[in-house]
C-alpha cells in the first residue's frame, strides 16, 4: 500500500515559487508593453518542462549564475497562471474568461506543457463550443501552425465538412496553411462536388504563387512546374475519376502539365474505356449530400421589402458606410433562405433551416402597421448550443423606412457581449432570433410566431446591448410575416 499526499506536495512546491532566496532563473515577459520578471529554479524547469530545458542550455548566464530567458509574445496574466502550473499542478479558470484561457492553451502547448494545453483543449471543445464557433476564423488559421491541437483541428474540419463555403468561399482562403487545406481534401465526407475542388486548390495554388501570369496560355514551363511543386501535397487527394469527363476536359485539361503523366494518360483512357485497368490509384468517391435548402421558382424575390432601396441601405449598414450605396453599385446579393409564409413560422423552423448559415439579415412585417423590423448577424447560427450570449461588434438592429414611417433607423451594437442570444434544444420550440436584451426578439408561446402577440422590441434604458430603440413601443407584438436573407458578395 502507498500513501499520496499530493496536495501538500504541491502547497510546499507552490510555496517554492515564492521563494527568492534560491531562484537561478530570471524570466522576463513582456507583451503590449507591460513587462515583467518573473524568478523561477532552473530545476523544477527542467523537469517541468522540455521546452524551457531546451532555452536554459543556451539561455545566458550572469556573473551571479543566474539565467534569463526572455518571453515577448506572453502576457503577464498568462504567465502567471502557467508558473503556478509549472510549480503547483493546479490551474483555477473559473473565473476566467474564454479567450484568456485559449490564449493559455495555445501557451501552454508552445511551452511543451502538453498535459495543460490538452485539458485545456478537450474543455474548450466540450464547454465553450458556441464560443469556438464564433471565433472561427481567427482560431482556424491559427492552429495549423503546429503539429499539436488535433482535437481542436477536428472540431472545426467537422464543421467545414458540413459548411464548406465556411472556408472555401471566406475572404482568407488564399492564406489557408497548406497543412489546414490538406486535413481538408483528405476528409471522405467533405460535401463538395469534386470539379469544385479543384478549382479551389487551383485557386490557392495562385495565390501561393502572385507572379504568376493571369492569363493561363501565358505560363511558361517555369510556371507550370512551380504550380506543381506547390500543390504535389494537394493534387494526390483530389478523386479525378469520379469527375464527369466534360469537366476533365474543360477545366482539369488546360492544367495538365501540372499533373503526373500516367495519371493525365490514366484519366484520358478512363473516360474512354471505362472498364480497362489504369495504374493510377482510384480514391473512393465523396459522400456529398445534396443541398439542403431546393430551388425555388416563381416566387417573389421577398414579401416584405420589395425595393432595391431596402437593399442598398441594408448593405452599406453592413460595410458601415456614411452614405447608401447607389443602386447600381450594392455589392451584395441577398439570398432568401427562410420565409415564414412559405415554410412555417413554427421557431423550431428558424434553427433548422438557418442552422449553418453566417451573414443573416432578418426580417419582420408588423401586423397592423407599415413598420419592418430586424437585424443583422454576422456570426454563424448554431441549433447544437446550450443557450447563452453570443459577442460581436457587427450585428445592428433596425427600423426601415416603409410607408407611414418615414425615417429608417439603425441601432448598432454597443455592447459586443450580449449581442445575440441563442438557445438550447428546448427553447428553440418557442424561441428565435434573439438581439441583445429583447432589444429584437422574435417569441412565441404557442409555437408559432404569427399567431401569437410575442414578438418584442424592448429597450431597457438600463440593461441595453444596442445603442437605441427601433420601435416607439415595448409592447409585444404579431408579424405579417418575416423572412432571413444569406448575405452573399457579388463577385
Amino acid at each position: 500500500m502507498s500513501f499520496k499526499f499530493f496536495d501538500k506536495l504541491s502547497q510546499d512546491f507552490s510555496e517554492l515559487l515564492n521563494d527568492k532566496k534560491d531562484y537561478n532563473v530570471v524570466i522576463e515577459v513582456d507583451k503590449e508593453e507591460n513587462k515583467k520578471s518573473f524568478t523561477a529554479h532552473s530545476v523544477v524547469l527542467r523537469y517541468r518542462s522540455s521546452y524551457f530545458d531546451k532555452e536554459l542550455e543556451n539561455a545566458p548566464t550572469s556573473e551571479n549564475h543566474i539565467k534569463t530567458i526572455i518571453k515577448p509574445n506572453i502576457s503577464v496574466q498568462i504567465f502567471e497562471i502557467i508558473l503556478k502550473y509549472i510549480y503547483g499542478g493546479i490551474v483555477n479558470i473559473e473565473n476566467t474568461d474564454t479567450k484568456t484561457i485559449y490564449e493559455l492553451m495555445v501557451n501552454a502547448n508552445e511551452l511543451e506543457l502538453k498535459e495543460l494545453s490538452v485539458k485545456l483543449e478537450s474543455y474548450l471543445i466540450e464547454s465553450k463550443a458556441s464560443w469556438l464557433r464564433t471565433h472561427f476564423s481567427l482560431i482556424y488559421h491559427s492552429i495549423f501552425n503546429n503539429n499539436e491541437l488535433e482535437g481542436l483541428k477536428k472540431f472545426y474540419n467537422d464543421i467545414i465538412v458540413k459548411y464548406p463555403n465556411l472556408i472555401f468561399e471566406s475572404e482568407d482562403f488564399a492564406s489557408l496553411q497548406e497543412t489546414a487545406l490538406i486535413s481538408i481534401l483528405q476528409r471522405d465526407d467533405l460535401k463538395v462536388d469534386e470539379i469544385k475542388i479543384w478549382d479551389y486548390v487551383i485557386k490557392w495554388g495562385i495565390a501561393q504563387n502572385p507572379t504568376l501570369p493571369t492569363n493561363l496560355e501565358e505560363w511558361s514551363k517555369e510556371n507550370f512546374e512551380a504550380m506543381k511543386i506547390t500543390l504535389q501535397q494537394c493534387l494526390p487527394l483530389i478523386r479525378y475519376f469520379h469527375i464527369p469527363g466534360e469537366y476533365v476536359w474543360e477545366k482539369i485539361k488546360p492544367y495538365k502539365k501540372i499533373l503526373e503523366k500516367q495519371l493525365w494518360d490514366d484519366l484520358t483512357q478512363y473516360f474512354m474505356y471505362p472498364n480497362k485497368p489504369v495504374k493510377s490509384i482510384i480514391l473512393t468517391a465523396r459522400i456529398v449530400s445534396t443541398p439542403e435548402l431546393p430551388s425555388r421558382v416563381n416566387e417573389p424575390f421577398s414579401t416584405i421589402i420589395n425595393n432595391e432601396e431596402h437593399v442598398a441601405e441594408l448593405s452599406s449598414w453592413i460595410d458601415r458606410k456614411s452614405t447608401t450605396y447607389s443602386l447600381s453599385n450594392i455589392p451584395y446579393e441577398f439570398q432568401l433562405i427562410l420565409r415564414g409564409s412559405r415554410d412555417g413560422f413554427r421557431p423550431k423552423t428558424f434553427w433548422e433551416i438557418c442552422n449553418g448559415h453566417a451573414g443573416t439579415i432578418v426580417l419582420a412585417k408588423v401586423a397592423g402597421t407599415d413598420e419592418i423590423v430586424g437585424g443583422y448577424n454576422p456570426l454563424t447560427w448554431d441549433n447544437s448550443t446550450k443557450g447563452g450570449y453570443m459577442e460581436t461588434n457587427d450585428s445592428f438592429i433596425f427600423s426601415l423606412k416603409n410607408g407611414n414611417i418615414q425615417n429608417s433607423i439603425l441601432s448598432r451594437v454597443i455592447d459586443s457581449i450580449g449581442a445575440l442570444s441563442y438557445h438550447d434544444s428546448n427553447d428553440q420550440n418557442t424561441d428565435g432570433p434573439w438581439f441583445g436584451h429583447n432589444e429584437f426578439m422574435m417569441k412565441s408561446r404557442v409555437f408559432d410566431f404569427a399567431q401569437d402577440d410575442f414578438c418584442w422590441c424592448h429597450y431597457d434604458p438600463g440593461l441595453h446591448y444596442y445603442e437605441k430603440p427601433i420601435r416607439t413601443t415595448n409592447d409585444f407584438f404579431s408579424i405579417v410575416d418575416y423572412e432571413v436573407f444569406k448575405i452573399i458578395k457579388k463577385r
